[in-house]
């Protein structure tokens, strides 16, 4: 029997989602888990790799069991003995051909960015020291969006067949953290952003060289329209710099 997981997590505490030698990671977590409670040897297969610190306020998993299970119970049992950092939310029986990464129609990630320093946030957003062209950010979005070879934004040594990707959202978009408006903290107008971003599939490490690329053109690197040529004629070496992977949340997934 196949099941589907959804779960949350921080990934700060983990060395990405793929099992990986000496280090801890969301799937040999979940995993590790499994065995302890089933006594069976199941491989978890997730919606897709996110990189060491990336977070996922929402994600898609599934296994096989050859028994029938108590999902209410697992569920309990599971985060009981999980770590804090990682949370299930649901198990259930699914169709047997039923794949958490392939069967994917569109991912949203979300990238949190703030222009003041804040000690309440800075270990989920990236500080960005820089007086940003909003407006010049905002119109290099609109380039983003419909299908191109993101090989720019690719870290290279991958390992796709294509590098072509249709992406249906990107923006950029002034918000409130919490701290703000339930704390009472100064707020600075103008200083907190988040970046979003949906696309079918996406590259090793692209959304973070894509927004490293709209920080330079938000300081003047570049206009609006080098992300046009970028996805026409450019190498990854033209894009910017990947940012850290802290204030990286992936956020939904669509089947």
């Amino acid at each position: 029997m196949i099941y589907k997981i959804t779960l949350s997590y921080n990934g700060a505490a983990f060395k990405g989602w793929q099992i990986q030698n000496n280090a801890q990671s969301v799937q040999g977590s979940i995993q590790d888990a499994l065995y302890k409670l089933l006594q069976e040897d199941i491989k978890v297969v997730g919606a897709g790799r996110t990189d060491s610190g990336v977070h996922s306020s929402y994600y898609v998993a599934h296994f096989k069991s050859n028994d029938k299970l108590n999902t209410k119970l697992l569920i309990y049992k599971l985060n009981a003995i999980l770590p804090k950092t990682l949370v299930i939310h649901t198990i259930e029986e699914t169709s047997e051909d039923f794949h958490a990464r392939f069967d994917a129609s569109l991912r949203q990630y979300k990238y949190l960015i703030h222009l003041t320093k804040d000690p309440f946030i800075s270990d989920s957003s990236f500080f960005c020291a820089y007086n940003l062209d909003i407006a010049e950010i905002k119109k290099a979005c609109t380039y983003l969006i419909g299908r191109h070879d993101c090989s720019c934004f690719e870290k290279t040594g991958g390992d796709n067949t294509n590098s072509f990707c249709d992406i249906f959202e990107a923006s950029l978009k002034e918000y409130t953290p919490q701290h703000i408006s339930l704390l009472g903290y100064p707020n600075k107008e103008n200083s907190y952003f988040v970046f979003s971003i949906s696309a079918n599939r996406f590259l090793r490490n692209m959304v973070r060289a894509i927004v490293g690329t709209l920080i330079d053109i938000g300081r003047g690197k570049h206009k609006a329209e080098y992300i046009e040529y970028l996805l026409q004629d450019g190498k990854r070496s033209n894009a910017g710099e990947s940012v850290p992977g802290h204030a990286l949340y992936l956020v939904d997934i669509k089947y």
